[in-house]
């Protein structure tokens, strides 16, 4: 357990809906994130992965402070951020950064990139002496491929991929352990898509940095991931290394997932099961009780709306899946 850098424990976020005018009284909450247990240790990436809506950018938020969690614990370096305040927290929050995912509204259009990127030094003066923070950004331009003369330009002088590589030198700023990757090229060309990958694993073998790798395409997940972790409403549904992941799902959503990723290859494209889901994504402000999936799963049964299946290896499946029937049902690579 020394090499975990990172770790939930029954993280919950829920926001309050209300009604009325003057006096507002809540009526219900949104289960945003609803009860998630991660661990993350050093040099790792742990790609997350989920339907749009599913609370993936809200745990993205909680993990690194953006959002403060109903209940549980976030645990960096065997200390609960959840219960540091003032000085401990801004120390205790160097270690973990984020990338956010739009490059076009992260980046200050009224500051220069330089100022962009030292703006770290002025919220943690300890880290680089003024006389050196100049030096310290065109390092860190020169560190993301980006030219350290162009200090004083400006984030609209710049493509959409040279914006995120200024994202990304502005979360190494504080050589941090953990970076949250929040979706960090679904913004961008498949091409410059391929570039800024690159980019995050070369400086994960740099800087030995630990990723939690956030993202709706399963391909790049695939590519940069060393374990995944499948969301459905809120929760964990499945979660393993990423082969066993990706050949050997067990979970009828990580089935579904899967089925709808693209085959290049026209000889294949009749040998996988198409699975089309019916019905909506329920609301996480009412959730099914029992599974959560169980509205749109093919394999539902009566102790599936009575009984909420735990996150846990069973008989026939070799790695985590909350189903009460989880099975392998194909090789979703072949």
């Amino acid at each position: 357990m020394s090499d975990v850098v990172l770790e939930t424990r029954g993280l919950v976020k829920h926001f309050p809906v209300t009604q009325g005018i003057v006096f507002r009284s809540k009526v219900g909450a949104v289960r945003a994130v609803d009860g998630i247990d991660l661990q993350l240790r050093r040099g790792e990436t742990l790609g997350v992965v989920g339907e749009s809506g599913c609370g993936k950018s809200t745990l993205a938020k909680l993990l690194v402070g953006l959002e403060k969690p109903t209940s549980g614990s976030i645990m960096v370096r065997g200390q609960d951020m959840t219960r540091l305040a003032g000085s401990a927290l801004r120390r205790a929050r160097r270690n973990i950064q984020m990338v956010l995912q739009d490059p076009y509204t992260s980046l200050n259009p009224r500051m220069t990139v330089g100022d962009i990127i030292g703006e770290p030094f002025e919220i943690h003066p300890e880290v680089v002496p003024k006389g050196k923070r100049q030096r310290a950004v065109q390092d860190l331009l020169d560190t993301v491929g980006l030219n350290p003369d162009h200090v004083n330009r400006y984030p609209h002088q710049f493509s959409g991929g040279q914006r995120q590589r200024i994202g990304i030198a502005r979360a190494l700023a504080l050589k941090p352990e953990i970076i949250v990757c929040d979706e960090p090229v679904s913004a961008l060309d498949v091409s410059i898509q391929a570039q800024v990958i690159n980019l995050l694993e070369r400086l994960q073998d740099d800087f030995g940095l630990s990723y939690i790798f956030i993202a709706h395409d399963l391909s790049v997940v695939r590519h940069i991931s060393d374990r995944v972790a499948v969301m459905y409403l809120g929760k964990i549904v499945e979660q393993g290394h990423d082969v066993a992941i990706y050949d050997q799902p067990t979970h009828p959503y990580t089935q579904a997932l899967l089925s709808a990723v693209p085959v290049p290859d026209p000889r294949l494209r009749g040998r996988r099961d198409q699975i089309v889901l019916e019905g909506d994504v329920p609301s996480p402000a009412d959730p099914p009780s029992g599974c959560r999936f169980r509205t749109r799963c093919w394999k539902a049964q009566h102790v599936c709306g009575e009984q909420e299946p735990l996150l846990q290896i069973r008989e026939r499946s070799p790695h985590p899946s909350a189903c009460h029937f989880a099975e392998i049902r194909y090789a979703a690579s072949r």
